[in-house]
């Protein structure tokens, strides 16, 4: 999925358990209409054209520190043009730009080496094994923007810590396209934080459990 976001207009795997042999944290970061899609294919622009700036400012505090960024193949290949060396760079909002400049792994059987995005590593494997080993490996935390399918199926394999979800105040079932969450398995969620920012947008942070089956 393209980022919807991010710049100013020019105008069967095994399942681990969380805190089983690893150490980095992983947040899966999405943004969501307040009925669930991550996109859409109207004349909305980008954050739906609702960003405001308490909420950049928010994003690029969020995206400052050091970390690695985990991303599916689509996700990577839909925004690889925004790094081609004729792109203007002065277009991106800052917390993308720190995005940018972060380590990269990139979960594809089918994406070679060398890519645009610098620091980049593809790993071909089972994500679920890979970004077990990552957690295990890495100094610094790991976050994931979107890649709907990855991080679905990580929250299946109980790797996903936190589930950072930005609700901006539109409905778009109309125009709305990818839903977040289809697909997924039943979990419970601990409101670990919410804030709001420019009087109307949310962002809610949870820790997800997997609900258990009724007996």
């Amino acid at each position: 999925m393209v980022f919807v976001a991010g710049m100013r207009p020019p105008q069967s795997a095994t399942t681990y358990q969380q805190g089983d042999t690893v150490t980095a944290t992983y947040t899966f970061d999405v943004f969501s209409t307040l009925d669930g899609f991550a996109n859409h294919d109207g004349d909305w622009g980008g954050y739906w054209g609702k960003q405001g700036p308490e909420f950049l400012a928010h994003r690029a505090t969020a995206y400052r520190g050091p970390l690695r960024m985990v991303l599916g193949a689509k996700t990577y290949s839909s925004n690889a043009p925004f790094l081609a060396p004729g792109f203007d760079r002065g277009l991106f909002d800052e917390w993308i730009t720190h995005m940018f400049a972060s380590p990269v792994t990139v979960l594809s059987t089918r994406l070679t080496e060398p890519l645009d995005w610098p620091d980049t590593t593809i790993e071909p494997g089972d994500p679920v094994e890979v970004v077990t080993r990552l957690k295990a490996e890495s100094d610094v935390p790991l976050r994931s923007h979107g890649s709907l399918t990855l991080n679905r199926a990580l929250l299946s394999a109980g790797l996903v810590d936190t589930i950072e979800v930005t609700i901006f105040p539109v409905i778009s079932g109309r125009t709305g396209v990818d839903r977040i969450f289809d697909g997924a398995d039943d979990f419970d969620l601990e409101l670990i934080q919410a804030q709001t920012f420019d009087g109307d947008t949310q962002v809610l942070t949870y820790r997800p459990t997997r609900h258990p089956p009724r007996v």
